[in-house]
């Protein structure tokens, strides 16, 4: 397993095939493992416990695998919390060493201090934590279960049964241009810059790590004054707008609907806007589906071009070849789909909450 910079385990990337898994380090449950090397370089210490309960895992020789000392009065749920810290990261970046990937010394690790409350008041507080984390957890699981649904009923209507060949009345090929008018971003000689930006701005500039694929992503924002915003020419929102990325991440959408948090959003030239073309009936919830379907995925990949990272041009995303049912099915589709969608953010905008929960908890534990 490696660690990423959110703190977690997760399926290791590296190649294994010949190398001698005899030297990897093996952490078990309530241990903690973390990568010292990235710290300057990622601005974050990655760095994870292995919950109570688990089955052991191989981490790279690279790594450092600790665990509390016996007798000591720390919960180890309360130490990852510590980690967890904004301040412990900002911390270790600073004890960090002039290599290129800012490293950071196993002795200066072992040397930060920290207060240690009651053992009362530490499960006081891992308790409040992980009944947060518990709610989150929650909250995936039913956005999980809602976008199996809407992508059930969308096979179920429009891809089981069907042949191509021989598609029913009122059934036709066509391409994403056909139902949905695409729209660019603002190009850079227009982007926000520092004098530009707004802890409660006006308008969200959205670039690439706003739009991930797991919809919109609000915890790094840039923000542009209302004045800023009146002089930009395209890439303004309206509800009901999908954010397509069309540059890097290729591939990644969001659905801007009546429960987005932010009313005011436009986009970089990175990523494209799909809009209803007719004003009498709203299928965007249709072509969101369309978006999420492995055949389309793949034919996005036959129309990348660019050599130093994949692009997808408005005129080639245009001509992508998608199968448009009759109208009146779209429309039931999408109905249906639309209560899906804001289901699903009404579920992620209490995640940011509770999210804003956890880190005042945090924020508090070097004062308890």
């Amino acid at each position: 397993m490696g660690i990423n910079i959110d703190k977690f385990f997760m399926p290791s990337v590296a190649n294994v095939i010949g190398t001698d898994l005899s030297t990897y380090k093996i952490v078990s449950s309530n241990q903690f493992a973390c990568n010292l090397m990235h710290v300057g370089r990622d601005e974050k210490m990655p760095i994870a416990i292995l919950p109570e309960g688990s089955d052991p895992i191989i981490v790279s020789p690279a790594y450092l695998v600790f665990e509390i000392k016996i007798g000591q009065n720390l919960m180890s749920q309360y130490l990852m919390m510590w980690f967890r810290r904004t301040e412990f990261d900002r911390l270790a970046w600073f004890y960090t060493d002039a290599d290129v990937r800012g490293g950071l010394d196993r002795s200066a690790l072992l040397d930060i201090t920290l207060p240690i409350p009651s053992i009362e008041e530490q499960r006081r507080v891992v308790s409040e934590y992980e009944a947060l984390t518990q709610r989150v957890k929650i909250n995936n699981q039913l956005i999980a279960k809602l976008e199996d649904t809407a992508q059930t009923i969308y096979r179920k209507m429009f891809v089981d049964g069907i042949d191509e060949k021989h598609l029913p009345e009122g059934w036709r090929m066509g391409t994403l241009g056909d139902i949905a008018e695409i729209i660019d971003g603002d190009r850079g000689l227009n982007y926000p810059n520092g004098e530009d930006l707004r802890d409660s701005g006006y308008c969200l500039f959205l670039n690439a790590s706003n739009v991930t694929s797991n919809g919109f992503n609000f915890k790094s924002n840039i923000f542009i004054s209302e004045i800023k915003d009146r002089l930009l020419r395209k890439g303004k929102l309206t509800r009901g707008d999908i954010v397509f990325t069309t540059r890097g991440s290729v591939g990644n959408f969001a659905y801007f609907s009546d429960y987005i948090v932010y009313d005011n959003m436009r986009i970089n030239s990175g990523m494209v806007i799909l809009r209803n073309r007719s004003s009498k009936d709203d299928i965007m919830p249709f072509i969101y589906s369309i978006l999420s379907t492995a055949n389309f995925k793949n034919q996005v990949e036959c129309y990348l071009s660019g050599s130093a990272q994949p692009q997808l041009p408005i005129k080639d995303m245009t001509c992508i070849p998608i199968l448009i049912p009759r109208y009146e099915k779209i429309i039931q589709y999408s109905f249906m789909n639309k209560k899906i969608i804001c289901y699903k953010d009404v579920a992620k905008n209490e995640n940011l909450i509770l999210n804003k929960m956890q880190s005042l908890i945090l924020s508090e534990l070097s004062v308890i």
